[in-house]
């Protein structure tokens, strides 16, 4: 009977109903009471195209005294790269091993792929941001809960698309959104992020189902099917300058990294609603001292 009852309550979880006043009731009715659910008009504008698109795209500068610790961060990310000159220059050279399927040579997590989170480093605090959680809960419509963030180094390589840099969606929870900073300047060849606009759970293209193939266990698509099933001409590739912020709801079809003339620097994170079953968390020191972070960010973490 057990059994059955987890049976019955997995299968609600991937119905929106179920999910979001089931699983995430709680999340859900903290944000109705909350105060803080007030955002700028940059923000707010920002939601409805995420609402509407799955995609938004602004930048450092158009946030202006909304976000802070940019420079701090963009210098924490300089002093890393020239410590790991040398070992990144090798890896570098192994980008284009096409053997490594689900190893993703082509591209670095320059954080470490099992990272345990930090309240005094740049790169929480830049994400727990009140801007970035105040976007984050309004287009879920509930407190959400940061389960990621790291900095990634892609490198360009000249092998066929493979993995991420391949069409796919991300299966984490209902609803997933990404924040990617580009810490470098990303024109067309080096990997832009590009999405299909419209394909997330709230979008007008959400039942599109292009042809796909099966590569690591994972769904991918090429470009070719992709256009057959929806136009490469509503396709945003999100080419920017350094500072460019993205918003992306990741369960939309989207690809990135296929970097061909250039490399490509980014910080990214990721917030899901608390009941996401992701298995991509951040993992909590055991006595993680809490004092320094604000009510709603401890909120984020959901500790």
């Amino acid at each position: 009977m057990k059994q059955l009852i987890r049976d019955i309550a997995n299968k609600g979880r991937h119905t929106e109903f179920v999910w979001r006043y089931g699983f995430n009731f709680l999340p859900l009715l903290n944000y109705k009471l909350s105060s803080s659910t007030e955002s700028d008009k940059t923000a707010r504008k920002l939601v409805e195209n995420l609402l509407r698109d799955g995609i938004a795209v602004s930048s450092v500068d158009e946030f202006a005294d909304e976000i802070e610790y940019f420079p701090e961060l963009e210098s924490s990310v300089e002093k890393m790269l020239e410590i790991r000159r040398d070992e990144l220059r090798q890896m570098k050279m192994n980008a284009n091993d096409t053997e490594a399927i689900g190893e993703k040579t082509f591209n670095v997590e320059l954080l470490g792929s099992e990272l345990m989170f930090d309240p005094e480093s740049i790169y929480a605090r830049f994400a727990l941001q009140d801007t970035f959680l105040n976007i984050a809960n309004a287009y879920f419509g509930m407190l959400v809960k940061l389960r990621y963030y790291n900095v990634w180094q892609t490198f360009a390589t000249q092998s066929e698309a493979r993995e991420s840099q391949l069409w796919h969606f991300d299966r984490e929870d209902q609803y997933i959104l990404k924040l990617f900073l580009y810490l470098n300047d990303v024109d067309e060849g080096a990997g832009p992020f590009t999405y299909a606009p419209g394909t997330h759970r709230k979008g007008l293209h959400k039942n599109i189902q292009p042809e796909y193939f099966v590569e690591g266990g994972v769904r991918r698509t090429t470009d070719e099917q992709m256009n057959a099933a929806l136009p490469k001409e509503n396709w945003f590739r999100a080419i920017g300058k350094k500072g460019t912020i993205i918003f992306a709801d990741t369960r939309g079809y989207h690809k990135g990294g296929e970097a061909r003339t250039g490399d490509r620097l980014m910080f990214t994170c990721m917030f899901t609603s608390p009941a996401s079953q992701s298995k991509r968390l951040l993992s909590f020191p055991k006595n993680l001292d809490t004092a320094k972070l604000k009510k709603r960010q401890i909120s984020a973490l959901y500790l």
